[in-house]
């Protein structure tokens, strides 16, 4: 909890208690459905608080609008823990794995999340009814796939949001057909000694500002 308190003022963010509390058990139950499935490499509760938790808050000031995508959830990050800072928000977790998507939803209603929706589905062919303000993704892959698969799903206007480790100049050398990079944010992961950035994206004939 110490890491997590002094993590989460580092980043300028006043959590409350029950925040806290959701953040926390989202771990729990990550370690709880890992030993039964691997949902993830990352085990030791020290590196969970470092490179799940706060690895994810450190791009809630990039967020933009109302409707938010995490495209290939995962285990639930960053949207979950977004989801718990950010709750006026509506987050859509987009997610091809049927096992993960139910630890998605056991998640979404243990901890009581009613801003957060399960989709079961590829990018790719994910077609919302609304598109969404902001579409993030952690560790998916190139960016130029990304734009590709996931460039359908934002709103105009809106951004798309890549989460990097070391700064990406090859993908960032690659033509990004009817997008272009707005900023390269590097990123300060308290307690974590390893570089992070992240790629914001708009369409072409956006203005960035």
């Amino acid at each position: 909890m110490t890491i997590l308190l002094d993590g989460a003022r580092a980043l300028a963010l006043d959590l409350d208690e029950t925040q806290l509390a959701r953040l926390v058990a989202h771990l729990d139950l990550l370690d709880d459905w890992n030993s039964r499935m691997n949902l993830t490499a990352i085990r030791d509760r020290p590196s969970q608080l470092t490179k799940h938790l706060l690895d994810s808050l450190t791009v809630l000031p990039f967020l933009h609008g109302e409707r938010i995508a995490d495209v290939g959830s995962g285990a639930g990050f960053p949207g979950i823990p977004l989801a718990i800072v950010e709750p006026a928000r509506q987050f859509v977790l987009i997610e091809s794995t049927g096992k993960k998507c139910r630890f998605l939803e056991h998640v979404r209603d243990t901890l009581g999340l009613p801003n957060v929706e399960v989709v079961q589905s590829r990018a790719e062919t994910y077609r919302p009814a609304i598109r969404f303000d902001t579409v993030i993704a952690r560790a998916v892959g190139p960016v130029a796939g990304l734009v590709k698969v996931a460039g359908p799903l934002v709103v105009g206007g809106g951004r798309l949001l890549a989460m990097k480790g070391r700064y990406p100049r090859d993908e960032l050398a690659a033509r990004l057909k009817g997008w272009k990079v707005a900023a390269v944010h590097p990123l300060t992961v308290p307690g974590l000694a390893e570089e992070r950035h992240l790629v914001e994206l708009v369409r072409s004939h956006d203005r960035v500002g």
